[in-house]
C-alpha cells in the first residue's frame, strides 16, 4: 500500500505538472517591419491608430500572462526574472548540501554510532534525497547537484556553458557546508565520509568503476530528461534508484561517489587531495560517454524537454521571454 500510495502521489504532481505547462502563454513574435513596408508598397492602406491599437493589445495581454503565471505559483514571477541566477545558485547549493549530509552523514553517523548505519542504508540515503530534491525544486534550478551533469547538459546544448561556472562553483560550496556542519555537530569522525578506493584496489581501478557508473547514472539523467520518453516526475525515480543500486553493488570499490562535488567536501575539510583526482577524472569522463551516448541513442540535443530539465522551468520561461 505504501508503494501504491507513493505512486499515486508522483503520478498526481506529473498532471499537475502537465496541465500547468498547457496554460503557459505561447511566443508573441514582433510584427515584422518588412511586411509593413512591403504592404505600403503594394498600396495597402494602414488605417490611422492602428499601431496604436496593437500596443494597447499587447499592454493589455501583459496583466494576463503575468496572472496566469501566478496562479500556477506565486513566486514565478520572480523567478521569470533571468536577472535572479542566484535564487538558482541557491538552489544548487542547498540541493548539493542535502546530497552530501545524507551521503556523508550516513557513513559519519555509522562512525559515531559503532555500526549502526548499515552499507545498505548508506548508500539508499544518498539516492531517497536527490529523488526528493529533484521533486521539491528541480523546477528552480534543474538540480543537477553534480558538476559532471552540469557539464553533460551543457555539451547536449540543454545548459548554456556560461553558467556552468556558477553551478559547479555553488555545488562545491554546497559540498562543502554539509561537511562542515557534520564537523561541527558529530566531530571529525568516518574521515566526514570521503569517497576512497577500497582495500585492496588501486586508484585507476576506482576510476573505472567511477567512470563507467557515472556514465550509467548521466544516462539515465539526460534519458529521462528528453522528450522522447516524457517521463516527468518519474525521473526523479529513475535517477534516485539509479544512485541506490549503483551504491549497493559498487560502493566497496571506489565509495560510487559518481560526484566531484560529493567527494570535494570531506577532502578540503580534511585537506587530503591524494585520491581526489579519480573523483574528477571518472565522473568526467563518464559524463562525455554518456553525451556520446544520448546522441546515438536520440540524436543532438537542445529539446524542449531536455531544456527544460537542464535549466528548470524558470529558465526556460526566462528563455522564452527573451
Amino acid at each position: 500500500m505504501g508503494v501504491v500510495a507513493i505512486l499515486s502521489v508522483i503520478l498526481g504532481l506529473d498532471l499537475v505538472s502537465r496541465v500547468s505547462l498547457a496554460f503557459e502563454p505561447g511566443e508573441r513574435k514582433p510584427r515584422d517591419s518588412t511586411c509593413v513596408a512591403s504592404g505600403a508598397q503594394a498600396g495597402i492602406q494602414m488605417a490611422p491608430g492602428d499601431d496604436i491599437h496593437d500596443a494597447r493589445l499587447r499592454d493589455d495581454r501583459e496583466p494576463v500572462r503575468r496572472d496566469l503565471l501566478a496562479l500556477e505559483s506565486p513566486a514565478t514571477l520572480d523567478f521569470d526574472d533571468p536577472s535572479l541566477e542566484w535564487r538558482r545558485l541557491f538552489s544548487e547549493i542547498l540541493g548539493t548540501f542535502l546530497l552530501v549530509m545524507a551521503g556523508a552523514g550516513a557513513v559519519v553517523v555509522g562512525s559515531v554510532s559503532g555500526g549502526a548505519i548499515s552499507r545498505p542504508a548508506a548508500v539508499t540515503a544518498p539516492g531517497l534525497t536527490v529523488m526528493a530534491v529533484i521533486l521539491f525544486m528541480g523546477g528552480v534550478s534543474g538540480a543537477h547537484l553534480n558538476p559532471a551533469v552540469s557539464v553533460a547538459f551543457a555539451l547536449r546544448r540543454d545548459f548554456p556553458w556560461r553558467r556552468c561556472f556558477g553551478y559547479v562553483l555553488a555545488q562545491l560550496v554546497g559540498a562543502t557546508l554539509a561537511c562542515l556542519f557534520l564537523l561541527a555537530v558529530l566531530g571529525n569522525k568516518g574521515q566526514l565520509g570521503a569517497t576512497l578506493p577500497g582495500a585492496g584496489i588501486h586508484d585507476w581501478q576506482a576510476m573505472l568503476i567511477e567512470l563507467a557508473l557515472t556514465a550509467g547514472l548521466v544516462s539515465t539523467i539526460l534519458g529521462t530528461a528528453s522528450s522522447a520518453q516524457n517521463v516527468g516526475a518519474f525521473s526523479a525515480v529513475a535517477v534516485g534508484g539509479y544512485i541506490v543500486l549503483a551504491g549497493l553493488w559498487s560502493s566497496p570499490i571506489s565509495g560510487a561517489s559518481m560526484n566531484p562535488a560529493r567527494s570535494f567536501g570531506p577532502d578540503v575539510l580534511r585537506w587530503d587531495f591524494t585520491s581526489y583526482w579519480v573523483y574528477v577524472a571518472g565522473p568526467l569522463a563518464g559524463a562525455v560517454l554518456a553525451v556520446v551516448f544520448a546522441y546515438l541513442l536520440r540524436g543532438p540535443g537542445g529539446d524542449p524537454g531536455g531544456v527544460r530539465a537542464g535549466q528548470g522551468i524558470l529558465g526556460l520561461r526566462a528563455q522564452r521571454n527573451r
